[in-house]
């Protein structure tokens, strides 16, 4: 049976989670009113009528439409709210720089102080979609998860201002301390994620410390490689509008991309292997060694393959664009692919060597019972 104590955690979290999912959907609604919040003009389209159309093949065969629409707005802000323009808008079927507008879109417009210059629509206003998206995350996070949800999203809101403020901190300091500031952020990233989501245990310092061991040993074995190799195909220049050395910053996103992948395999090998202590205290060390690495053997690959296909959908749409402009697949992979895989070889053998450490760590350090430190 259940305390009362519980009872009225349960209420309030019940309660606090309906306030916050209906304050949040009254917020998503107002975006669509919050014109005299922006210092661009916005304004709304009335009507969209089609002109014509035109299709085009290039000599590498790849075919497009061209539309054009007169779109009618009416501003929304400004000294010049009230106010209706018609506008001329050309856009592609492929979308790849422009767009199609419709009735009720709210979009940037910038209208010229002189009437010699027509008015012309510089973007999409999108807030509304973000803010829905952003409200529908946060409460599935509070209906299915509430207070582990909670957490979830408070580490995810505090590392994104602490990447920020590293971001900040590199730009003024014009990348001169880039491997100290960020691998120190690396490390605050695993402590701040796993103490707000695991609480401040001996679990979450067995975890804590196969994510870093898994992820440092990865980095260390690379740059071992990278040194007897000469680091010979690794195309750094394939790094489009990189003002700082290049090598850095690949080594920097490698860090912090299998990071995440270690931190998510030995989270769930410690968990599993605090569970069977908890319910077997007598268990043998070596035997917990043992049912970590069948847990690892069996989260390893799908862990692998989830990475894989994270590589493969982020280069699917330039790989295209680069075969069907007359690349051959030797170049389309060293240019545009080629980094991406070494990320995620590097990171797959930050995952391997996380199974013995996190399996090891816990055998050893784990109690019978949970102990606060």
């Amino acid at each position: 049976m259940k305390t009362v104590k519980q009872q009225v955690k349960r209420h309030w979290g019940l309660w606090l989670t309906i306030i916050v999912v209906v304050l949040g959907l009254i917020g998503v609604g107002l975006t669509r009113w919050d014109a005299p919040l922006y210092q661009q003009t916005v304004a709304k389209v009335t009507q969209v009528h089609a002109i014509n159309r035109n299709s085009s093949t290039d000599e590498f065969q790849n075919k497009d439409v061209t539309y054009q629409q007169a779109v009618t707005v009416r501003v929304l802000n400004h000294r010049h709210q009230g106010q209706t323009y018609q506008i001329r808008n050309t856009y592609t079927k492929s979308g790849a720089m422009d767009q199609a507008y419709r009735v009720g879109d709210q979009v940037f417009v910038r209208v010229p102080a002189t009437k010699s210059s027509s008015v012309t629509i510089q973007g999409l206003k999108r807030d509304t979609a973000l803010a829905f998206v952003a409200w529908l995350a946060l409460a599935l996070l509070l209906l299915i998860m509430r207070f582990s949800g909670l957490m979830a999203l408070l580490s995810v809101t505090l590392n994104a201002v602490l990447f920020y403020g590293a971001i900040q901190l590199d730009l003024m300091t014009n990348g001169g301390h880039l491997y100290s500031l960020f691998g120190v952020l690396a490390v605050i990233f695993a402590v701040l994620t796993l103490w707000l989501v695991q609480g401040f245990s001996r679990q979450m310092l067995v975890t804590l410390g196969a994510t870093v061991a898994g992820t440092g040993i990865a980095v260390i074995i690379s740059l071992i490689v990278f040194a007897v190799t000469h680091e010979r195909g690794v195309t750094y220049e394939a790094m489009q509008y990189v003002t700082q050395v290049p090598r850095p910053l690949f080594l920097v996103e490698t860090v912090l991309g299998s990071l995440g992948a270690v931190m998510d395999e030995s989270t769930d090998i410690v968990a599993s292997l605090f569970q069977l202590k908890q319910e077997r205290p007598d268990i043998a060390p070596n035997q917990v060694f043992r049912s970590g690495l069948q847990i690892g053997h069996s989260i390893m690959g799908p862990l692998i393959n989830v990475l894989f296909l994270i590589f493969m959908a982020d280069t699917f749409a330039m790989t295209l664009l680069y075969l069907r402009n007359g690349n051959n697949w030797g170049y389309t992979f060293s240019m545009n692919m080629s980094l991406g895989m070494v990320q995620s070889l590097i990171s797959g053998i930050g995952i391997v060597l996380a199974i013995p450490v996190a399996s090891w760590l816990a055998s050893r350090l784990l109690p019978g019972q949970e102990a606060a430190v």
